[in-house]
């Protein structure tokens, strides 16, 4: 997966908006535009896309710790210059304060399943002899399991919500 296509699930998965984006870029200490935010998410295929380096992902997914989980005290930690799908998904864990039953539980509503030692390897240090490299797939599969968890949408022909009346009238 590119930075850009992580960038993209992300943004559709909680449904942010373009001053929401900037404001997670901010909360990392870096200032983005709205352009620069729309370059980033144009299609692959589209002339204007441009690439979403490592720096600024991992800039953008500090942005999002610090949104959710109030900002560390003293000074932030620096981007990382490189990611591996390992580090974004430790990062997405951290920021959205998961527990490994919930990270098995957002990758089953995708269909996956995995165990708890698979899932645990993925978080160990690159020198442990039992680390494993989170491929594409279980990103992706995490990635989609929480736009399903937090996109709930509505059933076509079902009542609005908030409505105290009946779905039809007679």
């Amino acid at each position: 997966m590119t930075n850009n296509d992580i960038l993209r699930r992300i943004r559709y998965a909680f449904d942010f908006g373009d001053s929401k984006m900037i404001a997670l870029f901010a909360a990392a200490d870096l200032q983005v535009t709205r352009e620069q935010i729309s370059a980033w998410l144009k299609r692959d295929d589209d002339p204007a896309l441009r690439e979403c380096d490592a720096s600024e992902l991992a800039t953008f997914l500090n942005g999002l710790i610090n949104d959710r989980r109030g900002r560390r005290e003293g000074s932030q930690p620096e981007p990382e210059r490189r990611l591996n799908n390992n580090i974004i998904f430790r990062k997405l864990r951290i920021a959205l304060n998961l527990k490994d039953d919930d990270l098995l539980e957002i990758i089953a509503l995708a269909g996956r399943r995995l165990g708890k030692p698979e899932l645990s390897a993925f978080f160990r240090k690159p020198d442990h002899k039992h680390y494993r490299i989170c491929k594409d797939q279980v990103l992706r599969n995490f990635l989609t399991g929480l736009a399903l968890k937090n996109r709930e949408e509505k059933k076509p022909g079902s009542p609005p919500e908030s409505s105290s009346e009946p779905a039809f009238k007679w």
